[in-house]
């Protein structure tokens, strides 16, 4: 059977995540205590307690979720459940690549505890936001923005998230202007984010260029056994590509991943699997393909009702 491991990415936190797991399994109490110990973040600590406002903080959000997506992911590998292909949701690519052996572990946390920091403290001045647009074509929202843009206002497509969701970031009148007209235009929903920059947009200049010197001094070795697919592009990771440009663009460029579902179901995906706090991108999936066989796991019940099947 072919299955799809998922990593999910910011927005997914929540206090408490991983708590059950890590207590049960010493699998998963490692990879807390391995992470913690490289970062020199209590990890755990910051997962199980927060506060929420610290666990919100982009420098924090991206090494929780990674940890404890890898914490459950590290249960799995020791059940023998392993995938033919991975893939992730911005900073769960860096769950994939993890997985795949393209990056180790503890350089992995490493990139992924500077991510966190440059994306959340290299930011514009300027007040921007972002909003998912619900039941509206990506073509026609891409329109909508080069036409506010045409006006000096900056708004883009930020995140292909499936066929129905795409994400939109600019500056607050131009996403207000843009929700107006989208609306109109029959979305059926604009959701303001919670965050707190233009992530995946030329504003993350500054970020990128920062990252882009911790890139350096991190080895990749393409594994193609397990297949990861680019955020970037939907398409696979294969040997010759220079990995620390994909990573260091990636922070700038929209998520495609919308591409990898379509990938995915050209593979003939039989099972996909969300390892991580969160059922985001098998909802994205569902909203693809209601038929395909889809599971979270993000806590202990939904992770022995895994095992058990």
């Amino acid at each position: 059977m072919k299955r799809a491991f998922l990593f999910p990415g910011q927005g997914a936190q929540v206090v408490g995540m991983g708590k059950d797991i890590y207590e049960k399994y010493d699998e998963a109490k490692k990879i807390y205590e391995e992470a913690s110990n490289i970062s020199g973040i209590d990890i755990k600590k910051l997962c199980f307690e927060g506060p929420e406002e610290e666990l919100n903080k982009t420098e924090n959000t991206q090494i929780a979720i990674l940890t404890t997506s890898l914490a459950i992911l590290e249960v799995l590998k020791a059940k023998g459940i392993q995938a033919d292909i991975a893939t992730g949701l911005s900073l769960g690519e860096y769950g994939a690549l993890i997985y795949s052996g393209i990056i180790r572990f503890e350089d992995g946390i490493k990139l992924i505890q500077k991510r966190g920091y440059y994306m959340g403290n290299l930011l514009p001045n300027e007040t921007y936001a972002m909003a998912a647009v619900i039941g509206l074509d990506s073509e026609k929202i891409e329109e909508v923005c080069k036409e506010i843009s045409k006006k000096g206002k900056f708004i883009v497509v930020a995140n292909y998230n499936c066929k129905v969701q795409t994400v939109i970031s600019g500056e607050e009148e131009a996403i207000e202007k843009a929700t107006e007209m989208l609306k109109s235009m029959g979305a059926k929903r604009v959701l303001k984010l919670n965050t707190s920059g233009p992530f995946h947009t030329i504003k993350l200049e500054k970020a990128k260029e920062a990252y882009e010197k911790e890139l350096e001094n991190v080895n990749f070795h393409v594994n193609e056994e397990i297949k990861v697919i680019k955020n970037i592009d939907g398409t696979y990771y294969h040997k010759g590509d220079n990995i620390k440009e994909i990573l260091a663009n990636h922070i700038i460029s929209p998520v495609r991943f919308d591409k990898a579902i379509q990938l995915m179901e050209e593979e003939k995906v039989e099972e996909y699997v969300e390892i991580g706090p969160g059922r985001t991108l098998t909802g994205f999936i569902k909203k693809e393909n209601k038929e395909a066989n889809t599971y979270n796991i993000s806590n202990l019940e939904t992770l022995e009702a895994y095992l058990e099947k």
